[in-house]
């Protein structure tokens, strides 16, 4: 069998695969507590300044 090549069978077995969802309990939300703040009166340069000065430290 060539790369890339399957039949039928094995498409829908893969489409089978993927099409399931295994929702554990696990997957509950998680609750995240912080803050967010934004400037919106900064220049393009200043932030980009300030993006800088974050990359170095």
């Amino acid at each position: 069998m060539g790369m890339g090549n399957f039949d039928e069978a094995e498409h829908e077995r893969r489409e089978a695969k993927h099409s399931n969802v295994d929702a554990t309990s696990d997957d509950t939300r998680t609750q995240y507590r912080g803050s967010v703040s934004y400037d919106s009166g900064e220049s393009t340069e200043a932030l980009l300044d300030q993006f800088e000065q974050m990359k170095s430290d």
